[in-house]
């Protein structure tokens, strides 16, 4: 499988270029399970400084309510419950929920740690799974008097879920981060399937026209960020009704 490795200062700046390289050098492959074919190559993508301007790409599924929403999703496990009313098999964060303390626990006690990782796996269940989960572990690393966070993931949908999913985990290494009164250090992103289905292709032929054409950012701080904020209400809102059944 054709390998790529992409480095950006910013999360746009490297998210872009990973996009690029599947659209020129991405392998097309089937996918039995899902009786479709995808565009494909193993990525590698380093973003060098994750809260840096330009934070949002406007390349993807949604706006700032649906990032918002997805950010408690994998942070604050909003809709956990869903698990026990047998709706969800998983959400990340509850796969991640009781380790969470064990990475600041770990790096307080050795700062040149390299044993501070969050395993989302779980081999007893995804093994016999339907829908296994694409997050496998996550490991952070004090180097340089920063944080550096480096995740894994078996499977990433390069056109609907990779932006949102590398967001939510920068917003995850930053409470890491504040906890631990260190600076962001490097956020690595690594996808063994990066890919894009045939039903997409389109898509993403139009995300490249519009990075060829046109301003595809957007600012965080001072923009996105207070959207996201206003947006907040109508996620509790959506929260409790779906609590309540309604």
């Amino acid at each position: 499988m054709e390998e790529a490795l992409v480095k950006g200062k910013t999360l746009p700046e490297a998210y872009h270029a990973a996009l690029r390289a599947l659209a020129e050098r991405g392998e097309l492959s089937p996918v039995p399970d899902y009786n479709t074919n995808q565009k494909e190559l193993s990525m590698t993508m380093v973003v060098a400084e994750p809260l840096a301007e330009p934070m949002i790409s406007k390349l993807f599924i949604g706006g700032y309510r649906e990032l918002e929403q997805y950010r408690q999703e994998m942070l604050d496990g909003i809709l956990d419950f869903e698990i026990e009313r047998g709706n969800w098999a998983y959400t990340y964060h509850s796969r991640m929920a009781e380790q969470l303390s064990f990475i600041t626990r770990e790096l307080r006690r050795n700062p040149d740690s390299r044993r501070a990782v969050i395993d989302v796996r779980d081999w007893r269940r995804d093994t016999e799974s339907d829908d296994p989960a694409c997050l496998q572990h996550l490991q952070y690393f004090i180097r340089g008097g920063a944080l550096h966070c480096k995740v894994l993931f078996r499977s990433n949908d390069a056109c609907k879920a990779a932006f949102m999913n590398a967001f939510a985990l920068i917003m995850l290494q930053k409470r890491f981060a504040d906890e631990l009164g260190l600076p962001m250090g490097s956020y690595t992103h690594r996808a063994n399937s990066f890919h894009c289905y045939e039903r997409d292709f389109p898509m993403l032929e139009g995300y490249i026209r519009r990075m060829e054409t046109g301003e595809v950012t957007f600012d965080y701080e001072g923009d996105w960020e207070e959207l996201m904020a206003e947006a907040r209400p109508e996620i509790a809102e959506m929260v409790e009704q779906l609590r309540a059944g309604k």
